[in-house]
């Protein structure tokens, strides 16, 4: 059977809704001999409702085929031109036919009501394509909404994955460059540095896996990642970390803090004479605070446009509020909005 043969409870409740009109038009045929005469009040209204459960039946067939014929929002004309037509047609056909049976079983009609039930038909169609047609585009309209939350979560889904694929990649050839580096000064470092590297890169492949990540898990990463660039430093590096142990679970999107430690190091001089100095801080509205001190290097180095704008990226795909980015006092500084579990 076809989709659009199928009724459900809001066509019977249509019909329902329009089923006093047959009584009025009952009483407008027959007038007071209608509700005086016992028998004939219960035969014409057997006979009456028994013709408006047919109409009920062709009519709402027809119009849910108009509905199948017609579907998009743009042809609500055509649909509702073709639905009326159809209702008028069919009335103008089966309303002169009730008339010829109560002639034909003598009933006291009044044949000069038929253009006055004829005309109460025509409303009670107007009323009831109202109300089916109001009922079909609500539900269009729930499930454009649906179809456009859902492709919307799509889409955030594929730039969270976009965004998660461009760190692997950065993330990975800034450690070899370190790694490639140290071969050459100290081949002992190089190996304690490649695995490290190892145990970090185990990290980043399972962080890819979730959009968010508790701040304990990346504060232990980030310090496992500074270690690394603690190797290769020495006293040129310094990271420093005052965290409220209350917002150990909330979240933030996975890896955010290596890429502003990584976007630190690239973009400033990191020497034993002139140390880079990362502090990671909470503060009492749940943000956490990421600054370093400022001192560019003198020759602009490249970027594949990952870092900050990554970060910005995740927290405005997943509806948060946006990340400060400011400078102040000679420091650099990042203040992330944390996410409570409950709103992760």
């Amino acid at each position: 059977m076809k989709k659009w043969t199928t009724f459900d409870r809001y066509d019977f409740l249509i019909y329902l809704l329009n089923s006093p009109a047959l009584f009025i038009a009952n009483y407008v045929i027959f007038g007071n001999a209608y509700y005086n005469d016992k028998t004939l009040f219960v035969n014409a209204t057997l006979i009456v409702n028994l013709w408006g459960a047919v109409v009920f039946l062709v009519l709402t067939t027809w119009m849910k085929y108009m509905r199948y014929r017609y579907e998009h929002p743009d042809q609500f004309g055509n649909r509702l031109l073709f639905s009326m037509l159809g209702y008028s047609g069919f009335m103008l056909i089966t309303i002169p036919l009730v008339f010829r049976l109560f002639d034909y079983l003598n009933y006291p009609y009044k044949p000069e009501t038929l253009p006055w039930v004829l005309m109460i038909g025509l409303v009670t169609n107007v009323v009831s394509a109202g109300c089916h047609e109001a009922i079909y585009t609500y539900y269009q309209l729930r499930e454009s909404n649906r179809r456009e939350f859902d492709l919307k979560q799509l889409h955030m889904m594929q730039q969270m994955d976009v965004l998660k694929q461009q760190v692997n990649p950065h993330f990975l050839f800034n450690s070899l460059n370190a790694l490639i580096a140290l071969i050459s000064e100290s081949p002992e470092r190089a190996e304690r540095f490649a695995e490290e590297l190892s145990s970090v890169y185990r990290y980043v492949l399972r962080a890819n896996e979730q959009d968010l990540t508790d701040l304990n898990a990346e504060l232990n990463f980030i310090q496992s990642y500074a270690h690394l660039l603690r190797t290769r430093y020495g006293n040129g590096f310094s990271l420093t970390t005052e965290i409220d142990p209350q917002y150990g679970n909330y979240k933030l999107p996975s890896l955010t803090l290596q890429l502003l430690v990584e976007n630190a190091v690239k973009h400033n001089v990191v020497m034993a004479s002139r140390p880079l100095t990362i502090k990671i801080q909470t503060d009492a509205l749940a943000n956490l605070h990421i600054s370093n001190n400022l001192q560019r290097k003198k020759q602009g180095v490249l970027s594949n446009g990952v870092g900050l704008t990554n970060i910005l990226a995740k927290y405005d795909i997943l509806g948060q509020p946006k990340p400060s980015v400011r400078e102040e006092a000679g420091r650099f500084l990042v203040a992330l909005p944390l996410i409570p579990v409950n709103e992760a």
